[in-house]
């Protein structure tokens, strides 16, 4: 009989996340969410069997540290982290200082110091070999982001990928593969904050050649994939998920 998986996905109350978190139900991985939100599991039609939720913020250590020990209460190996949990605030060249400064604690704390901490906390019980770490970072690492006011999250998002490469090194020795994906333009998440209007959906799917948006299955079915057995030979890459916005 096949041996059980366990994963670990931060950010996983909604959006790629919790997409992500479904789909590996699917493939018969038990999930264990961290958020700073509990995911409505009724509404999702999820059964708690396979699944739980720790409240936590993945900035602060010692909410990593407390999550830790609640997850090795379940299993003693993990299969797969999924650093998804992200957060996004605007800074142009034009905010206030103090202003600039506490918005960027605040996402790169999330964005960046987040997957750090979490991937140094679960590295000594990843499974060895076929492990897996899985940085969610964006389009915006490469183009700066799409509109003025991204200084931190792109920020964020291209050292996620420094990180994933250093990661990478450390542990490819050990039979553990850390791979990123960066979406593009993906509907159904908060990265918007409700504020994405008719005209803004427009202008960005007119940019897309799929002419269409993603969705956070479309990103899911790549984080499912980057935690298989067949992406046992895929390390230190970044995998982007844009519909052919931007190549490469």
């Amino acid at each position: 009989m096949e041996e059980k998986r366990f994963a670990v996905i931060t950010g996983g109350s909604s959006g790629i996340g919790l997409a992500t978190a479904k789909k590996m139900l699917e493939k018969n991985i038990d999930v264990t969410i961290l958020s700073r939100t509990e995911p409505d599991f009724a509404e999702q039609s999820l059964s708690r069997k396979n699944i739980q939720w720790i409240k936590a913020d993945v900035s602060n250590r010692n909410d990593v540290e407390l999550a830790l020990k609640q997850i090795l209460g379940k299993t003693k190996v993990i299969d797969v982290l999924v650093n998804n949990a992200g957060s996004n605030g605007r800074i142009t060249t034009k905010t206030p200082l103090e202003d600039a400064e506490k918005i960027w604690d605040s996402v790169t704390n999330v964005n960046l110091k987040g997957a750090f901490l979490m991937s140094v906390a679960i590295a000594p019980y990843l499974r060895k070999p076929g492990g897996r770490i899985i940085n969610i970072s964006s389009i915006g690492a490469f183009t700066g982001g799409s509109n003025a006011g991204a200084l931190a999250y792109a920020s964020s998002k291209a050292g996620l990928l420094g990180l994933t490469r250093a990661l990478a090194r450390e542990l490819s020795s050990e039979g553990i593969t850390v791979n990123s994906v960066a979406p593009g333009f993906i509907t159904s998440t908060n990265f918007f904050n409700g504020e994405l209007t008719e005209d803004m959906l427009k202008n960005y799917t007119e940019q897309i050649p799929a002419k269409r948006a993603g969705v956070p299955e479309d990103v899911a079915s790549a984080i499912c994939f980057l935690a298989s057995s067949e992406a046992s030979y895929i390390n230190g890459e970044v995998l982007n998920i844009n519909g052919g916005w931007l190549f490469g």
